[in-house]
């Protein structure tokens, strides 16, 4: 049996070292942002991005918002280095923007003149403005997908020409018709394209002459992933961008609660992700693709953070951010991997979507992911 003194001085080591015992901090989240814009660098100079297109447009973008976190300037410097590419020092751009995705890039016009001062982005920025006021437009005024697609609008046309047209503006003080136009786009899109089920439709041809366009609606006839995501994004940036006070947010709020209704009603139990095809996941051709996640879970994220949502929607966001997070991987060189992306989409038959090639980086994917990353990155 120990002595008093004995168990005291055991008491005291045990004490001791109970006190000098420490839990491991739990490890930093992954910032998946940085590791996607560190890689795609490696992987590609501003020269081997690829030329003016709405894919570089989206990606550069996001990899702006993700140098506005960070103050990396080798993030600016690379978006700079390649809109320098297309822009010449007085200010011309040979573009000709026949084509709603040709605008997309012009946000990064707006926000280099921002960053800059230099004139150059702003004349180049005009030029784009000036091609949006006589650009064609359906009977109602919604602006055609092409000049070659006379009375198309596809869903994902809005976010490659509104965005900007708002942004522009904003900065350079022609709201009362940028505001007005953009709006307008959405909705005139928004009526042609709504479905009941809290989907859209992909298109619609004012003239139904397309195969496609055969139905009372003249519109397509599958609810294609990414061409939704563009639209709730085009939504969100907007509400952005327009006043607090102006008389038509509710048409976009509207928008993006008939969307998050369909978001939440066909999101994937098992991964959180969104099929292909939304509506179709029980058919064992169709896929969860990664790019439309990403837009997904962005749209319902802003929305709960700005109020247009009810908070029951953060749970469907949350899942949605887990399964998009499950599509990264990093390879044996060290580079970040995105994986299941669909490639550039035409519209067609529910085949046709099931059977776009499954990419992994392409720019459709890495910029969707950052813009999602950059608003729910601290979630686990």
């Amino acid at each position: 049996m120990p002595s008093p003194q004995q168990f005291s001085r055991v008491v005291v080591l045990l004490v001791t070292a109970m006190l000098s015992f420490t839990i491991p901090a739990k490890a930093a989240a992954p910032d998946w942002s940085k590791s996607i814009v560190d890689s795609t660098m490696k992987r590609h100079t501003p020269a081997t991005l690829g030329g003016w297109g709405y894919t570089r447009g989206l990606y550069l973008y996001a990899q702006y918002l993700v140098y506005k976190r960070t103050g990396d300037k080798r993030y600016l410097d690379y978006i700079r280095e390649w809109v320098d590419r297309f822009v010449a020092e007085d200010g011309s751009i040979q573009q000709s923007f026949t084509h709603l995705d040709g605008m997309r890039s012009g946000t990064l016009l707006v926000v280099l003149h921002a960053e800059t001062g230099q004139a150059k982005y702003r004349k180049a920025a005009d030029k784009i403005r000036a091609a949006i006021t006589d650009y064609p437009r359906t009977s109602d005024g919604g602006m055609w997908h092409a000049k070659g697609k006379v009375g198309q609008l596809w869903a994902d046309g809005v976010y490659m020409a509104q965005p900007f047209l708002a942004m522009y503006g904003k900065a350079y003080g022609d709201g009362a018709y940028a505001y007005e136009e953009a709006v307008d786009n959405m909705a005139i899109y928004f009526k042609h394209l709504k479905a009941d089920n809290g989907l859209l439709w992909h298109a619609y041809d004012e003239q139904g002459d397309e195969p496609w366009a055969n139905n009372p609606g003249k519109h397509s006839a599958e609810h294609w992933a990414r061409a939704i995501g563009w639209f709730g994004m085009a939504a969100i940036d907007l509400l952005e961008i327009l006043p607090a006070d102006h008389p038509r947010r509710g048409e976009l709020i509207a928008i993006v609660q008939h969307l998050a209704r369909g978001y939440a009603r066909y999101q994937d139990k098992a991964t959180g992700r969104w099929f292909q095809v939304v509506d179709k996941g029980g058919d064992t051709r169709n896929w969860t693709e990664t790019s439309a996640s990403a837009m997904y879970t962005f749209m319902l994220s802003r929305g709960v953070q700005r109020g247009f949502l009810d908070a029951k929607y953060r749970t469907v966001a949350s899942k949605g951010y887990r399964g998009v997070l499950a599509k990264i991987s990093v390879n044996s060189a060290g580079l970040t991997d995105v994986h299941d992306i669909s490639e550039g989409t035409n519209v067609g038959d529910a085949g046709y979507y099931f059977n776009r090639k499954r990419t992994t980086n392409d720019l459709h994917g890495l910029g969707a992911f950052l813009i999602m990353s950059e608003q729910l990155r601290t979630l686990r």
